[in-house]
């Protein structure tokens, strides 16, 4: 908006060209909804897409806030997992037990955060891109957090589907505590829970112990 001054006074007249731009971002990003993970939706009906994923964070950062190790801003939070996949509509989303596809990742991301980012005023873009490189270095007590909750989503997922991906990618229980052991440093009590969560996994004969020949290995792109 601008501030300006007529005969009846100052007023506001609305950026055209600012207003332009939000918009074409907002309808760029509906793409996210078209991005899917190897993640299935916990009825196990289907994969889960990006932007599902995304809102789920959103509520489980409301709802599990207490859990944060240390003070948090809990908006920077909503922020920060509302953005934090966006890159994915030029990169898609990389299977975290990848090991191929996990080459190039930062690469392509970085390419995606170029193009996307931009589409906005640079005032806002400043500030999207700014959050999205704190998640990515989890730099700060609200990246520290975003990111536990980030790793407990899909751990979530694949207890109450049964294991369905980690079996149908062949992933093991070491791989899966390895990968999930930063959620210790956003949210300690949540790690106690994963851990938990884990063993029972095992347990049941959902994720399979130990290492062993593992198709996680193998390079995943997304379909």
């Amino acid at each position: 908006m601008q501030r300006v001054r007529d005969k009846r006074g100052w007023g506001l007249v609305m950026d055209k060209d600012r207003l332009k731009k939000q918009i074409e971002f907002v309808v760029e990003i509906d793409k996210l909804k078209s991005v899917y993970r190897q993640t299935l939706l916990m009825n196990g009906e289907r994969n889960e897409n990006d932007a599902e994923h995304s809102w789920h964070l959103g509520i489980m950062a409301i709802l599990l806030s207490e859990y944060a190790f240390g003070d948090i801003d809990i908006l920077r939070v909503l922020k920060m997992v509302l953005v934090h996949d966006l890159v994915e509509i030029d990169a898609g989303d990389t299977f975290c037990y990848d090991e191929q596809g996990a080459r190039d990742k930062v690469e392509r991301e970085k390419t995606a955060s170029d193009r996307i980012f931009s589409i906005l005023p640079s005032d806002q873009a400043g500030e999207i891109r700014t959050l999205w490189e704190e998640f990515e270095a989890v730099s700060s007590p609200e990246a520290r957090f975003a990111a536990a909750i980030d790793r407990l989503h899909p751990l979530l997922h694949n207890y109450n589907t049964l294991g369905a991906a980690w079996q149908k990618h062949g992933v093991t229980s070491d791989k899966v505590l390895a990968r999930n052991r930063e959620i210790d440093d956003g949210a300690p009590e949540l790690w106690e829970y994963a851990e938990d969560l884990i063993r029972s996994a095992v347990e049941n004969g959902y994720l399979a112990s130990g290492e062993q020949v593992s198709a996680a290995n193998v390079e995943i792109r997304p379909t």
